[in-house]
């Protein structure tokens, strides 16, 4: 989380040398310290546009920082900015700026491995798959097919939904009917659990809970984690839009 928190710190100060959009993680690393650490080399995980931290916890270090420069050392060649990180030998399958896509991604990556387990006869793929998201993702169409499809097939994922509370520069509490995401679970049939993401060690436990789970081949899991992100909504966002009084809190 340190690493993380201070290697975005930095990025700040050298923002003016980035030649895209940089979304900052402050305040969210706690989740994917505590998920991605659990993981094993073979398991995938899929992010949003804040992924440089999930690659970073996924072991990709120094062409993720190479990336952020667009140099092409970088991965994918220097090329797609900090929204795009993609690293096939740690199975870092991509960061996606479109909120529903990543979605579609993280379930193939899971139908794969279970193809291969049940299908190929390979029976010590044990493979997961996290499939990283926002709450905004959480009001489409292909966010509820995807859930169906894991459940149906018992895919080995684990959604993770970081609802930071803001989509840009609407409110969480005004774009949904229903706020509670872990509750969008069980009418699949599938678990959905709510943790607190300020609290590493619970989410610790939540995400062993949840990976190992999968793992035994008991079905894909939903789980909610509640923080905050502390800055705008990248850094060209001045972030004038939430009430201050809120950030203090």
């Amino acid at each position: 989380m340190v690493l993380g928190r201070a290697f975005e710190d930095m990025c700040a100060q050298m923002y003016y040398k980035m030649f895209s959009f940089v979304h900052f993680y402050n305040g969210q690393e706690v989740v994917s310290t505590g998920f991605i650490k659990l993981l094993k080399q073979q398991d995938s995980i899929v992010s949003t546009y804040r992924d440089p931290i999930h690659a970073l916890s996924k072991g990709v270090f120094t062409r993720a920082v190479s990336k952020l420069f667009s140099k092409t050392t970088g991965c994918c060649r220097g090329q797609g900015g900090s929204m795009h990180m993609f690293s096939w030998e740690h199975n870092v399958l991509g960061g996606f700026a479109f909120i529903s896509e990543r979605i579609f991604v993280a379930t193939d990556a899971a139908f794969t491995s279970e193809y291969k387990r049940e299908v190929l006869k390979e029976v010590d793929c044990d493979h997961v798959t996290l499939a990283f998201s926002r709450d905004e993702t959480c009001n489409n169409g292909q966010f509820f097919g995807c859930l169906n499809m894991a459940a149906l097939w018992k895919l080995p994922i684990v959604f993770v939904i970081e609802n930071n509370l803001w989509a840009i520069g609407m409110s969480h509490l005004r774009a949904t009917s229903d706020p509670q995401i872990y509750k969008k679970g069980p009418a699949f049939e599938m678990s959905g659990v709510h943790v607190d993401e300020m609290d590493v060690l619970k989410v610790k436990e939540v995400a062993k809970e949840a990976i190992d789970r999968v793992r035994r081949g008991e079905g894909p899991t939903l789980v909610e984690c509640e923080t905050y992100r502390f800055r705008g909504h990248s850094l060209a966002d001045p972030d004038e839009l939430r009430d201050p009084a809120e950030k203090v809190h």
